[in-house]
């Protein structure tokens, strides 16, 4: 059983469910876009602007979903700023549980479908050696090396340092500072994000959000110098940190260290095990690497992106 509409709020648990399934078998199956925390962030965030851009597919063994499909097709990008940016090409996140490999040819050709006469992206992991060979087999090509990566890193919640602020920051939640302070903290340590109000009320909606677990530091001044949410999976006992940021301004004190260690202590009070983490890096900005590898955290697959040229 298949079906083909637009992405809605009551898909994303249905693909989380999924999610946990594959990370309980073959957690180097996740792409960096497929967590179960991921899919919560990426949904909330983008929704209300870009959700009419966003067909997706679910492919069912009876009543299970087994297989989805989410197309990121062209839009238009307006950032806090006033920049603005035109994706003309596509994208595509997708799972495919391992028992069900053969669906990646359906999801292929869905997707040429339904991005027809577009450059197509895609990102499996480096440990998919099944749908690698069928995403080349379709004409798709390793993006060109161009020094950029993104891994999966991991680590067991045994072991923890305690985590030390510099005098006069404190560790807060978005529960208590509220929703105003929670976006801005967001917006000062991504300066070209879009991230709204609105953005963050829809992050809010989705069932895997709790504001117990998204952490912000507090600066002397009373600002958000750092924020993270924590994203917890009770069917793996993991959490998983998306986004993680610092204000230009307070970097280099050591905040996202002491934050993400006070969030893996609060996670294992939650009743995690294990904690997740996306690194981006290459050859001109490896801290976030440092940063984790620092805390413990393991490479656990690195996403391959392939490319198929438009027509």
């Amino acid at each position: 059983m298949t079906d083909s509409e637009l992405l809605t709020a009551a898909d994303i648990p249905l693909m989380q469910g999924l999610a946990q399934r594959v990370t309980a078998l073959r957690p180097d199956h996740i792409s960096a876009g497929a967590s179960y925390g991921e899919l919560a962030w990426v949904w909330g965030q983008g929704c209300t602007p870009y959700g009419s851009t966003w067909p997706r597919r679910h492919w069912y063994a009876g009543d299970e979903l087994v297989a989805w499909g989410w197309a990121f097709l062209p839009r238009t990008v307006r950032r806090r700023d006033g920049s603005t940016t035109e994706v003309t090409g596509s994208s595509l996140s997708y799972q495919v549980h391992p028992g069900h490999l053969h669906l990646v040819d359906e999801i292929i050709d869905w997707y040429d479908g339904v991005a027809a006469g577009l450059e197509r992206a895609v990102t499996p992991t480096n440990a998919e050696r099944f749908a690698l060979a069928r995403w080349a087999a379709h004409g798709y090509e390793p993006d060109a090396d161009d020094g950029e990566w993104t891994q999966l890193n991991g680590r067991d919640l045994t072991g923890l340092d305690e985590p030390r602020l510099p005098d006069g920051y404190r560790l807060r939640t978005a529960d208590e500072v509220g929703p105003d302070a929670a976006v801005q903290a967001h917006v000062d340590a991504w300066e070209r994000t879009s991230y709204t109000a609105r953005s963050y009320a829809d992050v809010r909606r989705t069932a895997a959000y709790r504001g117990d677990l998204h952490l912000l530091v507090e600066a002397p001044d009373e600002t958000m110098a750092a924020s993270t949410i924590m994203w917890f999976d009770p069917a793996n006992e993991t959490v998983e940190f998306e986004p993680v940021g610092t204000h230009p301004k307070h970097r280099r004190l050591g905040l996202a260290r002491a934050m993400l260690l006070a969030g893996m202590h609060r996670a294992v009070a939650a009743g995690a095990r294990h904690a997740t983490v996306v690194a981006e890096g290459g050859a001109h900005d490896s801290g976030p690497a440092r940063l984790y590898q620092g805390l413990g955290f393991r490479e656990i697959s690195r996403d391959a992106p392939m490319l198929k040229p438009a027509g």
